[in-house]
């Protein structure tokens, strides 16, 4: 991020380089900003961990989607080697790449990102991995079952946590098979069965849900029916899909 008034410096810098010939244009609110009250900063609950891990994975041109177009394009407005100074036009559809779907996604009054409280999104994670079974069958589903498997090893799941699902599915990006997408134009990968959706709403007290591949849903089950999609987004929940480095 430039701090206020750089972006103002580098506009007038590019645009004796011919800018506005690419149609830029800036408006700047230092001086909303500056009439604001001072705030003290608050004291966050101190927080400790051993290592950081990014589980998200780096947007490309041709990432692959969830409709096998392409969803995020990158042009370039002006070049340092012209005009001393780098800036891009992103053109992207919402769900590309890692991303967060909100009840807003599937439900005509859920909150939207920016409503959900920062609280509700910094929360422990549970990994439950059906990497194994997906290799054998990229329709195959977490279950309850799958659910209350990890909790016999690992003890409940953690209030207000989010549960993932490790398909291995994150290994293959770059690779057909993430999409899955078959001749019939049906995506074959794995996902939440809606019966693991309803447990963790009605049984557990869990925050959100993520996953390795293109939806929350199974691949055939992405295929307009969006069942998982529906029932945990309209219960006021967030989901996270395309996540990498499980």
């Amino acid at each position: 991020m430039c701090p206020p008034g750089c972006l103002h410096s580098i506009c007038e810098n590019a645009t004796r380089r011919g800018l506005l010939k690419a149609g830029f244009t800036l408006g700047l609110g230092a001086a909303a900003v500056a009439a604001l009250p001072a705030v003290p900063p608050a004291q966050a609950a101190p927080i400790s961990f051993t290592d950081t891990v990014d589980l998200s994975h780096a947007l490309y041109e041709g990432f692959p989607t969830f409709s096998g177009e392409k969803w995020f394009t990158v042009e370039h407005l002006v070049t340092f080697a012209k005009d001393k100074v780098n800036l891009n036009r992103w053109t992207i559809v919402e769900h590309s790449g890692t991303h967060m779907d909100a009840p807003i996604h599937f439900s005509a009054d859920g909150m939207t990102a920016d409503l959900i409280p920062i609280a509700d999104l910094i929360v422990p994670v549970a990994i439950i991995n059906i990497a194994a079974r997906a290799a054998e069958n990229a329709d195959t589903a977490l279950t309850p079952d799958d659910i209350k498997a990890w909790e016999s090893k690992n003890g409940p799941l953690p209030e207000g946590c989010c549960v993932v699902m490790n398909s291995g599915w994150h290994k293959l990006v770059g690779d057909p098979k993430f999409a899955g997408r078959d001749d019939q134009k049906k995506n074959h990968t794995p996902g939440f069965h809606v019966e693991a959706a309803q447990f963790l709403i009605n049984e557990r007290k869990v925050k959100g849900i993520g996953v390795d591949t293109l939806s929350l849903d199974t691949g055939l089950n992405s295929s307009g029916a969006f069942p998982v999609h529906y029932e945990w987004l309209g219960s006021g929940r967030w989901g996270v899909e395309c996540l990498a480095n499980l």
